[in-house]
């Protein structure tokens, strides 16, 4: 099965990663490192996407298309990478995102 695993910042995370100083702001960044290394044989593709100032909003309505820059929807937390992983099934994705050092929540979804 695949499921992708949407890591998610929260606005207190956000805040103590721009706290952190360059030292432990890099010692961070070597603990993600490590995690996709140690995972690399179940993980299909990931990526790490710009900061959500960056959207470009499409919303479809009534077959006219209304762009607007930014996120539809303004919030405290904001997706900011994902992975794909094939596994056997949910535990196995559940097991893999609970070892994830970074930003604490990762919402997990089935692809078909």
């Amino acid at each position: 099965m695949k499921y992708v695993l949407m890591f998610v910042e929260t606005e207190k995370f956000a805040k103590e990663l721009a706290g952190m100083t360059d030292g432990e702001r890099q010692a961070s960044y070597e603990q993600v490192a490590e995690w996709f290394a140690r995972h690399s044989d179940k993980i299909t593709h990931h990526g790490h996407l710009q900061p959500a100032h960056t959207a470009t909003t499409m919303l479809l309505d009534g077959g006219e298309a209304v762009l607007t820059d930014g996120p539809f929807v303004e919030g405290k937390e904001v997706v900011s990478g994902y992975a794909e992983v094939e596994v056997a099934d949910l535990d196995e994705a559940l097991a893999i995102a609970r070892t994830w050092p970074a930003c604490p929540l990762i919402e997990i979804r089935p692809l078909t």
